[in-house]
């Protein structure tokens, strides 16, 4: 039965300082929800408090409306899938799917039907007499997963498990884990750097910086809609483009000024409506690469210098230098415009209708009659 898992301020320190802050989420049965952050964040630290491996400083953690704090691992009946494979290099595959469910002395019988489902439902069944020197990464992973299948666990729990994978085997392995929870429908908590593998398995992502949660939302919520401009910069790639501004008096609404810009005094007026409040306010635009363009005349609103043309097949971004911020500003390039060479000297713009406001804190602004996501 896939587990609900309740997390109510949970708490972790290690000798007196606090990695997990105050952690409160539910996680529903049979959903796929991913941990993301920087290093250091505390998502792998978080995960082992899940599965019993660390202890709960303080806090309260449920497992289908049950307190289990004081849970071994094996009763919580986890299934969890490392980084590393640990793999039995004596063994076959099989051995290695089928020793836990040995060393748990479960009946032969149930033994081999459960190794049996696992080989199957993992496509391994044509390797189960090979050993893991025999394997490359992508089968030996799969194999680490199938050792947690034959447990039926209540949740399965993914600490980072493609990241020792090549590109192309990563890819893979994402489709396989995607096709692997749409077919057992377990609970899954997943833990990863990689916003690519968030972005795609995800049903809902969870962003962690230094021990607490920024935001939680479905993938799209948080790439359209980040609370804070550290979400806005953690998810995306390439990242979104940020223009620091200052807001002034308009005509019939506030307008925004550039700032550290000596050859500008041209102000931007967003498509959406901003309380007059923030006049005075030193601010942060934000605009996603596809919504950013190369321009001339009015359409441009800065000039900068290509750095860096990144070709990705059917995208291409150019990389620009532009006054006033602080990193490169990637825009995805129109047809027309993939001929351009680092070096250049280009105009840039951005879809007024497509762009985010961050205030003096690095909070999403709110829109007149909007609600900032949470």
């Amino acid at each position: 039965m896939a587990a609900k898992l309740e997390l109510k301020d949970l708490r972790k320190d290690f000798s007196g300082t606090e990695i997990i802050k105050g952690i409160s989420l539910t996680v529903e049965p049979s959903e796929f929800l991913v941990l993301v952050g920087p290093s250091g964040c505390g998502k792998s630290t978080l995960l082992r408090m899940i599965a019993g491996l660390e202890e709960i400083s303080s806090g309260e953690l449920y497992f289908n409306d049950e307190l289990v704090n004081d849970w071994d691992p094996a009763r919580r009946r986890v299934g969890m899938v490392f980084q590393s494979y640990a793999l039995y290099p004596h063994m076959t595959v099989e051995q290695n799917i089928g020793f836990g469910l040995k060393l748990a002395k479960k009946p032969k019988a149930e033994r081999k039907e459960r190794v049996e489902e696992a080989l199957r439902v993992l496509q391994l069944e044509a390797l189960r007499n090979h050993k893991p020197s025999q394997l490359s990464g992508g089968q030996r992973q799969r194999v680490a997963i199938g050792r947690a299948i034959v447990r039926n666990p209540n949740a399965f729990l993914f600490d980072e498990p493609l990241s020792n994978l090549d590109a192309s085997l990563r890819g893979q392995m994402r489709m396989e884990i995607g096709r692997l929870h749409q077919r057992l429908k377990n609970t899954v908590v997943y833990v990863t750097h990689d916003q690519v593998e968030a972005m795609t398995l995800a049903d809902r992502i969870v962003v962690l910086e230094a021990g607490k949660i920024r935001q939680i939302g479905t993938p799209m919520e948080l790439y359209e809609r980040p609370a804070d401009l550290f979400v806005a910069s953690f998810i995306g790639t390439p990242t979104m483009a940020f223009i620091p501004v200052r807001c002034v008096k308009g005509e019939s609404r506030p307008e925004f000024a550039l700032k550290d810009v000596a050859d500008s005094d041209r102000n931007i007026g967003l498509s959406a409506a901003y309380s007059s409040d923030l006049i005075g306010q030193e601010m942060t635009i934000g605009v996603r690469p596809e919504h950013c363009f190369l321009a001339s005349g009015s359409d441009a609103v800065l000039n900068g210098n290509v750095i860096l043309i990144e070709r990705l097949g059917a995208d291409t971004f150019a990389f620009l230098d532009l006054p006033g911020s602080d990193d490169p500003v990637a825009v995805r390039l129109a047809e027309k415009d993939t001929g351009i060479a680092p070096g250049q000297k280009v105009g840039f713009g951005f879809d007024h209708t497509k762009a985010m406001l961050f205030d003096e804190r690095g909070e999403a602004v709110q829109v007149k009659n909007q609600e900032v996501p949470c």
